[in-house]
Order: C-alpha cells, then sequence, then structure tokens
C-alpha cells in the first residue's frame, strides 16, 4: 500500500515538473489606468519613494513593516527597501531611469519571500486633461516560478495589486 502512494506521488510530482518545463522563461504582467490629472501630477507620485506610501498596494500589508529610502530624493539612484511580515516580504527597489512625466523604470529584488529580481516599468500618456498610466512587471521565469504557474499565472498572483495600486494612485493624483 505505501509502495503504491509513493509511486503515486511520484507520478503526480512528475507530471507538475513536466509541465512547468513547458512555461515560459518570462514573463510580463501589465494594468492601466486613466487618470484625470496631468503627467507632470502624477509622475512625482511615481518617482519620488517618499510618495510610494501613498498609493502602493503593498503599503498596508504590514503596519509594523520596516521601511528604508536612500540616495537621491527621487529619480535615478533611488533606493526604497522594505522588510515585513510574510505577506510583506523583504526586497530592495531602486529607479534605474527616468523620462520626466513620461516614464519611470525600476528593478525590483525581492528576498522574501522568494528570491527573485524583476524590472517595473511605469508609462504615462497624456491625451486631454487626462493620462493614461501603465504600470508592467516583467522578468524571468527560473523554475521555481514555473512550478508555481502551474497552478497559477503571475498575472492572478499580482494583476489584482497592480489594478488596486492604480485606482490608488488615481486618487492620489486626482486629490493633489
Amino acid at each position: 500500500m505505501i509502495k503504491q502512494l509513493l509511486v503515486v506521488i511520484v507520478v503526480i510530482i512528475g507530471i507538475i515538473a513536466l509541465r512547468a518545463t513547458t512555461r515560459p522563461d518570462s514573463f510580463r504582467v501589465e494594468r492601466s489606468i486613466t487618470i484625470g490629472a496631468s503627467p507632470e501630477k502624477i509622475f512625482p507620485l511615481i518617482n519620488d519613494f517618499h510618495n510610494f506610501g501613498r498609493w502602493s498596494p503593498w503599503e498596508k500589508l504590514d503596519p509594523a513593516m520596516q521601511r528604508s529610502i536612500t540616495g537621491p530624493s527621487s529619480g535615478p539612484g533611488a533606493v526604497y527597501t522594505w522588510r515585513g511580515n510574510s505577506k510583506a516580504g523583504a526586497g530592495r527597489m531602486q529607479i534605474m531611469e527616468t523620462t520626466p512625466s513620461t516614464r519611470v523604470l525600476t528593478k525590483i529584488t525581492f528576498f522574501k519571500p522568494i528570491a527573485s529580481e524583476n524590472m517595473a516599468e511605469y508609462t504615462m500618456a497624456a491625451s486631454g486633461d487626462s493620462t493614461t498610466v501603465t504600470w508592467a512587471m516583467y522578468g524571468q521565469s527560473p523554475f521555481v516560478s514555473k512550478v508555481m504557474q502551474v497552478f497559477l499565472s503571475m498575472d492572478d498572483m499580482i494583476g489584482g495589486d497592480f489594478s488596486n495600486g492604480l485606482a490608488s494612485l488615481k486618487r492620489a493624483a486626482e486629490r493633489s
């Protein structure tokens, strides 16, 4: 009986591993929102980590989360680090490139719960009195990530957070 159970477990693990090898080597998750504000009002909310707490969907996951902002006050070289509970995890974001009122590119290094490194890109496109803001995250999918994606896609895992964050960004920008 135990031998049969072990065979079943090995077969299930084999099937999961085989399915994981068919997953893409990279991922991209993207969400957009139209905000009733100019790119000039929105850009500082993204380009300055001191404003990150006003709209980030992850800031409320751990009220006791430790945060640190170092480097320049905004723009390339600005660094935001965090260490929180199991929901918030731990990591580091650094602004790599900015194009005023158009684009902010950040490198995100997650230390916990799963170590990874990805890029996040925010783009702003003006249209009359409003701006379409797009938030995208992309990166490589190591094998552990591919195994997770057998059960749940990256879009399912973080897409809702992006939508919530953009809705908060909209509220913050339109209040200013």
